[in-house]
């Protein structure tokens, strides 16, 4: 018998240390490959930990409400076979289990998934662990192996990403890798094939199926398909390590928000010089990497003409969130029929009263308003005469679901992509609040601290561009919601009012209906009922 040392592995990149929420097994339990035996928290997400041996718990490390550190012992096992840690080295001070209720192990999705044939040579499958509770499969974002890599424990392996958060898995042994299943995009199953080795000693693969060809060599990190970075001739190509300043070989420094926005522009961050502390890559040098056309700026002095011709292409792999965006603006416009209705509204004595009350609030610890709360709060009072319009819509079971509070989804642009942080229960906010929350969930969704329930279960939406905001848009329904509403930007205008041409600030409402539940006529209401209490906004709160 062997003993064996399970080290937590890396459960979010940036992140240090979790905290222990739950023991799911106690000292003396056996446990199988894959059974859930702890659940961490961090400031992204709660992750079930799952054992990756057969073996007999000898020890717990950490209690619960404690923070472990990222590596260090979690669980100890016996385990048949040498172990990964000699049976005489002394165990750190444990914690055994007390004697608590502690939740069943749910049934293991590796029992259901199909059998995957093992690369001759493999002696050790690595599966992929629950990343997440009820998540039944991840999607790959890229390798940090390739086959033939010999990896130490605990080294990153891959990373994958959840609709909850994205998640650096970390070798549970040290080997050669000789297989890789599954490629950058691809969904793959919790409980599946992730990582053949060949390690000392027996291992713990399962039998193998068929003997198959070891997978081709891929690149040592896979991000997203990289941009084409053709030097001008090979008299002037620098090496990407000179041009950006790193060591070969070495990390980018980055955040995990430039790192994702990076993988949705389909850049690689390795040619993207830093210009943060350390040299890290910050958002605008990303934007003048993709300003340049996805080329490495040419050192001082070097010869660039304005009107040199452009060659070649790029292919971008839509992955991660920018796909689950995609299939979620498709799933919208393909099973709601869109009506899209657009009205002007004279904002000016809305901008008259949001300029004095911000006149008067100056130096306050009041927050500084901007037309959204005003627009909310009349979309609230407008929806009183009109339930159908906060509801959600199940088409398959043919429910309408009516919603007495108002859970405002703000559409925001992040620069992981677009999002929609939720105001909940703005019916019962005023015009402040409404700002703080706002601003509060908007700029969780920007730096990737908003937590699920902040980006969900919202009842009706608000998108609006600011001061891009155009003359007019045609939003796309956030689905199962039934109507979105779109202000755009407001603007001077010449109008004619009582007889006279005046100069008012005027702004069009664009707003779309899901025509199966909303007719027209009930539309054209909604939407007049929103203009006339923005352009008497004494009635807002009345």
């Amino acid at each position: 018998m062997g003993r064996f040392v399970f080290k937590l592995p890396d459960v979010g990149e940036g992140t240090a240390e979790a905290e222990l929420v739950q023991w799911h097994v106690a000292v003396g339990d056996v446990v199988t490959e894959d059974q859930i035996v702890a659940e961490v928290m961090t400031d992204k997400a709660t992750v079930e930990i799952t054992s990756p041996v057969d073996g007999k718990v000898t020890a717990l490390h950490g209690e619960v409400g404690g923070m472990l550190p990222v590596r260090g012992a979690l669980v100890e096992f016996e385990v048949a076979g040498e172990g990964n840690a000699a049976a005489e080295a002394p165990a750190a001070p444990v914690v055994e289990a007390a004697p608590i209720a502690v939740e069943a192990p749910k049934a293991e999705v590796a029992s259901e998934v199909p059998a995957v044939a093992v690369a001759t040579g493999a002696n050790h499958v690595f599966k992929l662990p629950d990343v997440g509770e009820g998540t039944a499969e991840a999607e790959l974002v890229g390798w940090h192996v390739k086959v033939g890599d010999m990896v130490e424990e605990d080294q990153i392996v891959a990373e994958v990403m959840t609709d909850k958060a994205t998640v650096e898995l970390t070798s549970p042994v040290a080997g050669k890798v000789v297989q890789l299943h599954g490629e950058a995009g691809q969904a793959l199953p919790v409980g599946g094939p992730l990582v053949s080795f060949f390690v000392e000693g027996k291992g713990e693969a399962a039998p193998v199926a068929a003997p198959v060809a070891a997978a081709a060599p891929a690149p040592a990190k896979v991000e997203a398909p990289k941009p084409v970075v053709a030097p001008a001739s090979k008299a002037s190509a620098k090496p990407v390590a000179a041009v950006t300043g790193r060591k070969a070989g070495e990390r980018p420094l980055a955040s995990p928000a430039v790192r994702q926005r990076a993988r949705d522009l389909g850049i690689d961050l390795v040619f993207v010089p830093g210009t943060g502390p350390a040299g890290r890559i910050e958002h605008a040098d990303l934007d003048a990497f993709v300003a340049r056309g996805g080329v490495i700026a040419p050192s001082a002095g070097a010869a660039s003409s304005p009107y040199a011709k452009a060659e070649g292409t790029t292919e971008v792999k839509i992955i991660g969130l920018r796909r689950k965006i995609a299939e979620k603006m498709a799933e919208s416009v393909r099973r709601i029929p869109h009506i899209t209705y657009v009205e002007e509204i004279d904002m000016t004595a809305l901008e008259e009263l949001r300029g004095h009350l911000n006149a008067q609030n100056k130096g306050s610890d009041k927050p500084k308003l901007n037309v959204l709360p005003f627009i909310a709060r009349a979309i609230i009072v407008a929806l009183k005469d009109q339930p159908n319009i906060n509801a959600t819509y199940d088409d398959e079971a043919g429910i309408l679901t009516q919603h007495a509070a108002v859970h405002l989804g703000i559409a925001a642009q992040t620069p992981n992509g677009l999002m929609v942080p939720v105001v909940r229960h703005a019916e019962a906010r005023d015009a402040y609040d409404t700002a703080l929350e706002i601003t509060r969930v908007s700029g969780a969704a920007k730096d990737g601290s908003a937590k699920r329930e902040e980006l969900s279960g919202s009842t009706i939406t608000i998108t609006s561009l600011g001061t891009l905001g155009g003359v007019v848009h045609t939003p796309i329904i956030n689905h199962p919601e039934v109507a979105i509403i779109g202000p755009n930007k407001i603007a001077d205008r010449v109008v004619v009012k009582d007889g006279q041409m005046v100069v008012r600030k005027m702004m069009n409402l664009s707003s779309s209906f899901d025509h199966r539940i909303v007719d027209g006529h009930d539309a054209a209401v909604f939407v007049q009922k929103i203009k006339n209490l923005l352009e008497n906004p004494a009635t807002l709160w009345m």
